[in-house]
């Protein structure tokens, strides 16, 4: 214990300036071995420190008592620690080995979902994503761990505040693919589909050498957010798509193609019953929810056509012709195309 006391009060020394933290940190990774040998022991000295102050020993402290398996009662306990520490600790410190950071905060990140949690992780990974951030074009190895607790806890606005900025540096490419899928998905779940369509068509054309399941699983939701967004789509990939990903990428996801291929015949009994025939791939998938969007915008396309051809439709008249259930569900989907500003009509609230 003696070490570990001699060693606190090194970090309590020599945090005030930027030479004594050199010297701190050439001190800390000597120690690296005999702190994780301690680990179980770690967690009453980090109240001895200041995150704001003392941010580079305390991440190193951290990420010792983090490095064995942990209990769901020992995460309740870490948990605040890692929270307050991201909020207050300084960023010119933990940007001296940000590597150990990244591993904190994701370690952070399975914490809060051991906890079934994922709420308490989004703002203190938003602040983590900012902190070790060089720039706002830089796209850390944290950005795909906040979208994700974002995912989890439909936390979806807040998701949308790191989607606007433009990326040119990116620490590694499986990030940048974890990030355009995530982020896709949050801009389906906020409907904002022209975005969802970008990231998801960055994933599928980005440079790669082996086909990834990230970028199969992209290509799936961007065939069917074409259909919801634009009501068709197309197989043609750009030219600067990877030659690997215009070979193989079409064999995994032959269901949705399919399934585009019925749409385009605006047949909505026929894209139904294909539908029905593969909806136990579709669920294998986690995509039934978005590929009852894809029929839901068939319903307002072919209603959309009725607009533009005849002035004054009864529900009725609608329900018939594009094959609705009943009135209701037809005033239900014009409703909805009329606060989406897709039709301007006039039509007869009749039964």
């Amino acid at each position: 214990m003696g070490s570990l006391e001699a060693l606190v009060a090194q970090i309590q020394g020599l945090s005030s300036s930027a030479g004594d933290i050199s010297r701190l940190h050439v001190i800390l990774k000597q120690a690296e071995d005999s702190l994780r040998s301690e680990s179980t022991r770690l967690s009453p000295i980090l109240s001895q420190l200041d995150p704001s102050i003392h941010s580079l020993g305390y991440l190193y402290i951290l990420e010792a008592c983090t490095s064995v398996p942990i209990s769901k009662e020992q995460a309740a306990t870490l948990v605040p620690y890692v929270a307050r520490f991201i909020s207050f600790c300084v960023p010119e410190q933990i940007r001296l080995t940000p590597d150990k950071f990244i591993c904190v905060c994701k370690r952070f990140k399975e914490q809060v979902m051991l906890l079934e949690a994922p709420i308490r992780g989004v703002a203190p990974l938003l602040a983590a994503v900012q902190k070790l951030q060089s720039s706002s074009e830089h796209l850390t190895g944290l950005h795909p761990e906040f979208l994700l607790l974002c995912l989890l806890a439909k936390c979806y606005k807040t998701g949308l505040s790191i989607l606007e900025d433009d990326i040119f540096e990116v620490d590694q490419p499986r990030d940048f693919f974890l990030y355009c899928y995530y982020g896709g998905m949050i801009c389906i779940g906020q409907k904002h589909f022209r975005k969802a369509l970008e990231l998801l068509h960055n994933a599928v054309t980005a440079p790669m050498s082996n086909i990834n399941a990230i970028a199969i699983e992209a290509y799936k939701k961007y065939i069917m957010v074409s259909l919801i967004h634009h009501g068709q789509f197309s197989t043609s990939l750009p030219k600067y798509t990877s030659s690997t990903a215009q070979r193989h990428l079409k064999n995994f996801c032959q269901p949705y193609i399919d399934l585009a291929v019925s749409y385009s015949t605006g047949k909505i009994a026929e894209l139904e019953a294909y539908i029905q025939t593969n909806r136990e791939h579709f669920e294998s998938d986690n995509n039934f929810g978005l590929v009852k969007q894809v029929v839901s915008s068939m319903y307002k396309r072919n209603i959309q056509r009725l607009t533009q051809t005849y002035l004054t439709l009864s529900l009725q008249d609608i329900a018939n012709t594009v094959q609705l259930n009943s009135p209701k569900e037809a005033e239900m989907h014009v409703l909805q195309m009329v606060v989406s500003f897709c039709i301007m009509i006039s039509f007869v609230l009749c039964h």
